[in-house]
């Protein structure tokens, strides 16, 4: 399986890069692309990285090559991790749109002159937008986003503080938009190690006073007062409000919170999208929650969404319909009818 990762000099990108190679994914026959823009720095940067990921891991890095072109790279799997973050000028996902687009449209189109059927994993932001335009020239069963299964990683984790134990202990997950309408599957959050009272106790605290169809709204708020006290250099005070909310909240809005304190979250995205390498490389065939094109599942729901997807070796071949409750179906709706509006706008 060769890799292509597009836009491999960015933050993220390079992570992608370092987690892939140390984590011995690819057999030494295998050839990993890192792929540039043309022209700028950025292209000469190709080679820098190249240098330094081969003095890192000469125990174990395959053949690595640079370039400017997807078409000539002969990867089977393309991961896209190119196009602007987001800044204090660009929190909402619209302003980003309007960034990235073009060069989604470009990437996209390169894809599609391939000529054979790749696989395209998508970590680039707003990742509903990239998939609607890359499902232009893709499979829609060969594509799928990343950040759903960051969402809920993060999500995991902000549980298994909650419950006192390790994240691989709990499985929870995030549907819906990556954005302001993340779907917490609150219905099917299952945890070891300890009772079901207790898990039913620590759920119901956090959902207490509360309803989903708000979360949205509670999303904005608390990302609006937590970077007003970053801005003002109050670093410190913005992670204690962020700790005071439930752990859905704080799996919602903390990446913003790294993002603005740190230097964007490079190590979880990267370490996401490096886990979709690993299911597909190794074989394995595994139910996760990522971003696809929908065509009329969950009662007729179309375009970009997170939900369950049965992953194997060539992409995912399937949407995994399971039983959740009547308020999450009703917030999936609504986050499928937001991610429609935003990529008309």
């Amino acid at each position: 399986m060769d890799v292509a990762i597009v836009g491999a000099t960015g933050s993220c990108g390079r992570q992608v890069a370092a987690q892939l190679i140390e984590r011995s994914l690819l057999p030494e026959t295998a050839t990993l692309h890192l792929v540039g823009h043309e022209g700028g720095a950025h292209e000469s940067e190709l080679w820098g990285l190249r240098a330094d990921l081969s003095d890192a891991f000469a125990d174990r890095a395959q053949n690595i090559e640079v370039g400017t072109d997807l078409v000539d790279s002969g990867a089977d799997v393309i991961v896209m991790m190119a196009g602007a973050t987001v800044t204090r000028q660009t929190t909402d996902r619209a302003a980003l749109a309007q960034i990235n687009r073009q060069i989604f449209t470009e990437v996209a189109e390169s894809i599609g002159k391939i000529g054979r059927d790749v696989t395209v994993i998508v970590q680039s932001n707003p990742v509903e937008l990239a998939l609607s335009i890359f499902g232009q020239h893709v499979p829609r069963h060969r594509l799928i986003g990343a950040a759903a299964w960051s969402d809920s990683l993060r999500f995991q984790r902000e549980l298994a503080a909650e419950l006192g134990i390790r994240r691989p202990m709990v499985s929870a997950q995030f549907w819906g938009q990556h954005g302001d309408h993340l779907v917490p599957i609150w219905s099917r959050v299952r945890a070891r190690g300890i009772t079901e009272q207790r898990l039913a106790d620590t759920i119901g605290a956090a959902r207490e006073g509360r309803a989903l169809a708000d979360l949205p709204e509670e999303i904005i708020e608390a990302r609006t007062k937590m970077l007003t006290l970053i801005n003002q250099g109050d670093v410190s005070g913005a992670f204690s409000f962020i700790q005071r909310h439930p752990p859905d909240l704080r799996a919602a809005v903390k990446p913003f919170f790294i993002h603005f304190s740190s230097s964007t979250t490079k190590l979880a995205t990267a370490h996401a999208v490096v886990d979709l390498l690993e299911f597909l490389a190794r074989g394995q065939t595994v139910v996760i929650p990522g971003q696809v094109v929908l065509d009329g599942e969950f009662g007729g729901l179309h375009g970009p969404l997170a939900v369950p997807v049965l992953l194997d070796q060539r992409g995912w071949s399937q949407v995994v319909e399971l039983p959740i409750a009547d308020d999450e179906r009703m917030a999936l709706n609504k986050a499928s009818g937001a991610v429609e509006a935003a990529n008309k706008a």
